[in-house]
């Protein structure tokens, strides 16, 4: 069983990790809603000189838009595992109802399930 000064060291885990994800989400907001052909690749007319810097600018916003989409999941995961805290069900796996290892969530400190589970979830 998890103690109360434990789960308190999770909660700051989770908040620092969600102010770092908060940042990292800004970021990658700018570089993906950046228009295609601006930059140092564009010319005078936003439009680059050249096809092959239009597709490099296409491929970097593809993956800046990856790069988000990931990072959003992780901010959700981190929120639900701050709910679950505030909720007294943190550390306990959402399928099995056992307690997750705290080697586990010193890995995945937003874990919803243990190991056995999340390997099941993934088959």
């Amino acid at each position: 069983m998890m103690t109360k000064a434990e789960t308190e060291g999770f909660r700051h885990r989770l908040l620092e990790l969600k102010k770092r994800l908060g940042g990292s989400l800004s970021d990658l907001e700018q570089e993906a809603l950046r228009p295609v052909g601006s930059g140092p690749s564009g010319g005078l007319s936003e439009v680059p000189v050249h096809p092959a810097d239009l597709a490099s600018d296409l491929f970097s916003e593809e993956v800046a838009l990856d790069l988000l989409a990931n990072e959003a999941e992780l901010l959700s995961q981190v929120n639900d595992a701050l709910e679950r805290i505030e909720q007294g069900a943190f550390g306990r796996c959402e399928q099995c109802r056992k307690e997750i290892p705290r080697q586990r969530l010193e890995a995945v400190p937003y874990a919803h399930y243990c190991l056995p589970c999340a390997q099941r979830a993934n088959e």
